[in-house]
């Protein structure tokens, strides 16, 4: 069975993307910890991220380097990285915009048009 993930890379479940090539996809997390959290994972669907091919591993981690670099030029900030492994049974990396009053579980309510402004400020354009 399809992951949540996987649903979201086939178009089943809409999402705020940011970035796709052929092996990798990124988008903003629904459920933010800070605004423009974001999820990278890899288009190869595996559980654990170090059950990943090298190559798929690789590209993975090239693209949340190059999203999180993009990150902070534009809002500024130190982009946190987090791999959890419990949430969703698909490999990925949380990308966080660092704020003062980030803790671990927190969930920051967004309406969609703050959502989709964050998303075209992050959105990778090479």
């Amino acid at each position: 069975m399809s992951s949540v993930f996987t649903k979201i890379i086939n178009g089943e479940i809409p999402c705020y993307k940011i970035y796709e090539d052929d092996k990798t996809f990124a988008f903003l997390d629904i459920h933010p910890e800070t605004k423009g959290h974001t999820l990278v994972i890899p288009k190869n669907e595996v559980d654990k991220l170090y059950e990943l091919p090298e190559e798929d591993y690789i590209a993975l981690m090239q693209t949340a380097k190059k999203l999180s670099q993009n990150m902070e030029k534009v809002l500024g900030r130190r982009t946190l990285w987090k791999v959890v492994g419990t949430d969703v049974p698909h490999a990925h990396i949380h990308l966080e915009p660092h704020d003062e009053t980030w803790f671990y579980g927190r969930e920051v309510e967004m309406t969609p048009e703050e959502f989709e402004e964050i998303r075209e400020k992050l959105e990778y354009k090479g």
